[in-house]
């Protein structure tokens, strides 16, 4: 079990934050040396208009100022992704459970939980692929209150094996009161933990989920 640490955003951005600030810096100085050569040279008798350049003055601290809020930003951002991969390693080898309804179809197998806020007493489960395809729908196999397992064995209504995806869960729940609230989530042993584009995520299974949608933990 290894935890992944690759922060190529928060890199990216800083690289573009210096090269920004250096061509500034650069401009900044030769628009000062022109603006100095502009007023040694000026007519006494016809002074230039100090509108414009005082105008181009207020416009370039503007822009240095935001060029320095923006690394301040970059910074903080950089910090609070350090400190939530700190957290994520924590998780490594322990069980927990996600609030999230895409599963990934690894080795035939794709898994979740379908938790209902009372007993039901039909329960519909229906898998969708990545275009939002129907591609199985059956009965759920407990209509009890609470949470219970359900494996796919990733075929399709037909009996089609179907290729290794990521696949959406829904559940449609009722009993003689009307519709059951249900939720769906992934569970398993955490493997790993990425810095996925500034997000972390922890490796469930064959599943990637936000350290941020974990529910519980054991």
């Amino acid at each position: 079990m290894v935890a992944n640490v690759t922060d190529t955003s928060s890199t990216t951005n800083n690289t573009k934050t210096a090269a920004d600030t250096s061509k500034f810096s650069s401009d900044y100085s030769t628009f000062l040396n022109l603006l100095t050569a502009q007023i040694k040279n000026q007519d006494p008798l016809s002074p230039m208009d100090t509108t414009a350049w005082t105008a181009q003055l207020v416009q370039y601290s503007s822009v240095e100022q935001q060029l320095k809020a923006n690394g301040y930003l970059e910074t903080i951002a950089s910090n609070n992704t350090q400190n939530s991969m700190n957290a994520a390693v924590g998780y490594i080898g322990k069980t927990v459970t996600a609030d999230q309804d895409i599963a990934t179809l690894k080795d035939g197998k794709a898994d979740w939980q379908y938790a209902l806020s009372a007993e039901a007493t039909s329960a519909t489960l229906s898998v969708s692929d990545s275009k939002g395809n129907v591609v199985w729908s059956g009965p759920a196999g407990d209509l009890t209150s609470g949470i219970h397992d359900f494996s796919w064995d990733g075929k399709d209504s037909s009996g089609k094996a179907l290729p290794e995806d990521q696949y959406q869960l829904s559940i449609k729940a009722t009993n003689a009161a009307g519709d059951v609230k249900a939720a769906i989530g992934v569970t398993g042993v955490v493997t790993s933990a990425a810095d996925v584009d500034g997000t972390v995520v922890l490796k469930v299974g064959n599943t990637s989920v936000p350290l941020t949608g974990v529910t519980s933990v054991s």
